[in-house]
Parts: C-alpha cells; structure tokens; sequence
C-alpha cells in the first residue's frame, strides 16, 4: 500500500527500492553519522538494502513492522527520506515505535511533516493502533519540531537510552494516543 500527501508518496519497503535507498543513504552518510548506531556492515550498498528490505516487507507480512521510503511526487525514483512503525504490539498494547530521518537536501521543507502526519492516520486508522511513541535525542531540534507538530507530547526523557555513534545517548521519550480509539467489534 503506497501512502500519499499532497507532495509526497511513501512507497512500502520493497527489495525492488535497493538501490535507490542506497543511493538515499550514501548521499547522507555523513549527515546521518551523528545519529545512527555504527553498523560492522556498510548499509549503503544494494546488497545491504535489497537484504533489509526483504526483512522488513516480512515484517509488514507478520504485523510486525511498516517502513515505508519518502519520494516527492515531482521526483519520482529518488529517495528522500524514511519513516517506519517499528515493533508493532498489539493485543492489549496496540502500539509501535515511529523512526523517521530525512535526506539533508529537504530539511525545513515540511516533507517530514507530511510523512510523519499520513503515517500517524494510516496507524491510527487502518491498523487500529492506540499509541505511537518517538525516541528522540534532546540535541535534535528539528525532529523534535516534527514530532510536536504532528501531535507528539513528551513523556519524559529516557536516560542513556540507544547506543548512537559509539556512546550511550539520551532521548526524549515523546507519545500520541489516539483520541478516537475503540475497541474493534
């Protein structure tokens, strides 16, 4: 299922996206260094992202997981950014964690805006989720404007909570519910 904004298109991950998303993460290698965990295997190759993308399209298979990849409607093919519900619970939990990063190019553009909002209605509307949860670190500024934007209220900060870049790093632990959820019947 592509999910659409006015500007954007977020294309299910799919082994077919490899090189394109590649191509996504070696123009931003460095501007994602500060933020993502150091990996022993270089994420962008195809062959990395073609192995990661069949991984992830199981876990949409299984409920588990949803990463979807953000291209602008103006460019189709290229790769802008990437958005994910992760660790998807349900049961009586009904929640998944929300990552998202956006190629440097496009920053302040509202794209991230766009994508975190439609990817907020599709898990709240189409999967029946309750809670969405954004781990981000205090230092992010930007992510933690989208995340306030779209509706995320801060819960607290999580204490030396992911291991980024070679050091334990805290996140501010920011929450939307959905206001509209009932138990399906």
């Amino acid at each position: 299922m592509i999910l659409e904004t006015e500007e954007l298109r977020l294309l299910p991950a799919d082994p077919a996206l490899a090189q394109q998303a590649a191509d996504y993460y070696r123009r931003n290698r460095d501007f994602f260094a500060p933020i993502d965990p150091i990996t022993a295997d270089p994420i962008d190759t195809a062959e990395y992202q073609r192995d990661a993308l069949a991984k992830a399209a199981a876990l949409r298979e299984q409920r588990a997981g949803y990463r979807f990849f953000i291209e602008r409607k103006a460019q189709p093919g290229e790769i802008i950014g990437m958005i994910a519900l992760n660790n998807v619970v349900w049961g009586a939990f009904r929640s998944a964690f929300v990552a998202y990063k956006l190629d440097a190019r496009y920053l302040n553009c509202g794209y991230m805006t766009q994508a975190l909002t439609r990817l907020t209605r599709f898990a709240f509307d189409d999967l029946h989720l309750h809670r969405l949860e954004a781990n981000i670190m205090p230092r992010n500024l930007p992510s933690l404007r989208v995340a306030e934007k779209c509706g995320f209220d801060q819960e607290g900060l999580a204490r030396a909570y992911l291991y980024i870049a070679g050091k334990w790093e805290d996140h501010i632990h920011m929450v939307r519910l959905n206001p509209d959820w009932q138990p399906e019947g």
